[in-house]
């Protein structure tokens, strides 16, 4: 049935059908033949209109806000017109907004500079290979309720395939560069995301184990409905969800190369990691890559988390799906940024060990627990409390003996300093 005729049949409220019911308008105006191609173009256009102006805005609100956080302004100047009759106050709180489109400009017009010893092809290809495979993890994630740009039955292994595939332009841009300490920071940027990307898997089969598939959609259905008609059957408000969104957190903020774990471009470093030879628009393009990343595992952990496109109470089902999807990723970005501005950089032995010795085994017991957990779906009355204890137990148990072992022998660090 096509959009006009769910529309018209009253399925669904009118803001809920209004992005397909433009799409299909403009797609019966051209002849037959292309209509399937231009379906998709305007899928693809839809996904970099959006994400590329929520990647800017994104940027501009991370450094505002951390400029709050670190008691000064942020960017505020960029782009108020000089002939302005606006009050001064109004002027640079406003306008500042501007900033991330004239970064893109002096990122366009910067240099490129490209070492003569350097693999020129594979040099040019790391950042653009980055970007694409950025981009295509979000071709499974339901946006909303009709908003699904690729329906998959196993959209989450797509998910997981295509995001791994920076792996290998992250180790091709620091061989291509042809730099001793860019090949070393490829090494110990690949190690950190290899480190990262088992927890991050095995923080999501639970959620697959207890909703018996590997579609993105049919993960975001099942956790529709509530309890008491208030308490909504997101798989957060689970002693095993709770637990798993925990670690998909951590190995989220490790797998995007955020603070705590931004060490393959540490700041304090004297060079930049694997991107010390990149500059101009193909060093705009790894940063781009980094927060579509970001971004993409922001709106994996809505969808298996956090209920997808659901709404937080019954009597809010009015607001349109993708509405409440959009406001889901901005309160996830939020929490990043807030996590950026807050705690302090893992050295790497640090952040392999915290990896290996706590987050897998975490995650696997984890995974013991959602198996519990499905096996006594069919428990009621008194047993369902009996049923939340042990869940709970096999939680807590774990992260109180695994987190005392990991710390076992190692005193906080004592600095002494030269006196005269």
């Amino acid at each position: 049935m096509s959009a006009y005729a769910m529309a018209v049949a009253g399925s669904e409220p009118f803001l809920e059908r209004a992005p397909l019911l433009l799409r299909d308008a403009f797609v019966q105006l051209l002849p037959a033949p292309t209509q399937w191609l231009v379906h998709h173009l305007i899928t693809i256009v839809a996904i970099l209109a959006v994400f590329g102006l929520f990647f800017a805005f994104t940027t501009i609100a991370e450094r505002k806000l951390l400029g709050r956080l670190q008691n000064r302004r942020g960017p505020n100047r960029t782009g108020v017109p000089q002939f302005s009759i606006l009050p001064w106050r109004f002027k640079h709180t406003l306008f500042g907004l501007s900033q991330p489109f004239a970064d893109a400009v002096k990122a366009l017009t910067k240099e490129d500079i490209v070492p003569a010893a350097a693999d020129k092809l594979l040099h040019f290809l790391a950042p653009v290979l980055v970007v694409a495979f950025s981009l295509l993890t979000f071709a499974v994630l339901p946006f909303g309720r009709n908003l699904i740009p690729v329906e998959l039955d196993s959209a989450l292994l797509y998910f997981f395939a295509a995001g791994s595939a920076t792996e290998l332009t992250i180790f091709m841009a620091g061989w291509a560069s042809r730099n001793k300490y860019s090949l070393l920071a490829a090494m110990r940027a690949l190690a950190q995301v290899i480190s990262y990307e088992l927890p991050l898997m095995l923080s999501v089969v639970p959620v697959v184990l207890v909703a018996g598939s590997l579609s993105t959609r049919e993960i975001a259905l099942a956790q529709g409905g509530w309890t008491f008609g208030i308490i909504p059957h997101w798989n957060v408000f689970t002693p095993w969800g709770f637990a798993g969104f925990l670690l998909f957190l951590v190995a989220a903020l490790a797998e995007s190369n955020r603070s705590p774990f931004d060490l393959p471009e540490a700041e304090s470093e004297l060079v930049a990691g694997h991107l010390t030879e990149y500059s101009g628009f193909k060093y705009a393009l790894f940063f781009m890559a980094e927060y579509f990343g970001l971004t993409a595992l922001s709106g994996l952990g809505i969808t298996i988390f956090l209920g997808g496109w659901q709404a937080p109470v019954p009597f809010l089902g009015f607001v349109p799906s993708y509405a409440w999807f959009m406001l889901k990723l901005v309160g996830m970005i939020g929490f990043f940024i807030w996590v950026r501005g807050t705690l302090l950089r893992l050295r790497i032995d640090q952040l392999t060990r915290l990896a290996w010795q706590f987050i897998v085994p975490l995650a696997l017991i984890n995974l013991l627990n959602a198996a519990f957990w499905s096996l006594t779906r069919d428990w009621t009355g008194a047993l369902q409390l009996v049923r939340w204890v042990i869940s709970a137990a096999i939680v807590v148990g774990p992260f109180v003996l695994l987190g005392r072992k990991l710390n076992a022998g190692r005193a906080p660090r004592t600095y002494r300093y030269a006196t005269s």
